[in-house]
């Protein structure tokens, strides 16, 4: 039994008081005492029932793309998770970004980085809409790991699942917090109206009856990641992921899961041998750049290869590294039936957008 899993065992009695908790609180929505408010924008949440990496970043640049794509313009506002600050705080407007990465967070700030729109994190959402949309011009808000956030209304719901979690066998990760890894019940997925299946860079699996029912009634759509390429961290050029087969390079990464990314990385034939593991959104420190410098050197390799998250909290050390190549791993998540969803997405958005507009009128 791996050490992890005795730590689970352990923490199985306050399971049963998590879980009182949030089915109590999701009743008191359920049942209208707690409301929701509505803003004046259509809203799309974008969310998961686990903690770990399911694929969030990706699926709401995908979903900010798509309706860019479209004329509309979108924004992004997120809690900003592991930030350095509080309360409300505008990341970016008209393609600048107005803040660091330690302030709002890696995961908008790559976001924004990626999709130059504007951005704000706030913990309270429909404060930070309402900021949001008197100090942009933006006419959609995408709402970034929101599923839990029920105090804003939403006009579309898409709750995203790591493959991976969803064919576990082990039983202590399926369970609720603190032991497992999941924030609500399996049956909450029914708040939800587009559910994302990401097998990230696996093969489709199969899901067992005992989850899938309680999918029954809703749109199901498999998603995986497509590598793009690498990307030089100083210079901004691209490169083919062939380019880099066969080099020595030390891989760092500080995400929640970096099973996905080495995964990846041995899939294109990239060596991952050399390997630094950071946990999930730590800001790099002075130390940190210090191991890498010496991992580097000391194992004489090529290059430094990391995820599109570690790489803007990288940025901030780009002096401290002028000496070392630093690429990383473009990806972008894909679906298999890519034109359903995005029908999805846009007819929905497009519906709330005339129904608010004509309830603007008659008032």
């Amino acid at each position: 039994m791996k050490f992890l899993d005795l730590i689970r065992i352990v923490l199985i009695p306050l399971t049963p008081i998590y879980e009182l908790i949030i089915r109590f609180r999701n009743f008191l929505f359920d049942k209208g005492v707690f409301k929701a408010k509505r803003v004046s924008v259509p809203i799309i949440s974008v969310g998961n029932l686990t903690v770990g990496g399911s694929g969030k970043t990706p699926l709401t640049i995908y979903i900010a793309e798509l309706l860019k794509s479209k004329g509309y313009r979108p924004a992004i506002l997120s809690r900003g998770y592991g930030r350095k600050s509080k309360g409300y705080l505008l990341v970016s407007k008209k393609g600048e970004i107005l803040t660091s990465v330690e302030k709002s967070g890696d995961e908008i700030f790559q976001c924004v980085v990626e999709c130059r729109i504007p951005a704000a994190v706030s913990e309270n959402r429909v404060y930070g809409a309402k900021r949001l949309l008197k100090e942009t011009e933006i006419d959609v808000i995408i709402l970034d790991d929101a599923f839990q956030h029920r105090w804003i209304n939403r006009d579309l719901d898409v709750v995203i699942f790591e493959q991976r979690h969803l064919i576990t066998s082990n039983r202590y990760r399926r369970m609720m917090l603190p032991t497992g890894n999941m924030r609500e019940p399996i049956e909450s997925v029914k708040r939800g109206d587009v559910i994302v299946i990401n097998r990230k860079f696996s093969e489709i699996a199969q899901i067992g009856e005992s989850t899938t029912r309680h999918f029954q009634g809703k749109k199901v759509f498999n998603g995986y990641y497509e590598t793009v390429g690498f990307v030089d961290l100083k210079s901004n050029l691209h490169y083919k992921p062939e380019e880099f087969v066969g080099q020595k390079s030390l891989v760092v990464s500080g995400i929640a899961n970096p099973y996905s990314f080495i995964n990846a990385l041995k899939k294109i034939n990239i060596e991952t041998a050399n390997h630094i593991v950071l946990r999930d959104h730590k800001f790099y420190t002075e130390d940190d750049i210090k191991r890498i410098r010496k991992e580097f050197y000391a194992l004489n390799v090529h290059s430094v290869i990391t995820t599109q998250k570690d790489a803007v909290r990288l940025f901030s050390y780009l002096k401290e590294l002028d000496d070392i190549d630093i690429f990383y791993l473009k990806i972008e998540i894909r679906f298999d039936n890519e034109k359903e969803i995005n029908n999805i997405i846009l007819n929905r958005v497009t519906e709330v957008k005339n129904n608010l507009q004509l309830r603007n009128k008659s008032t």
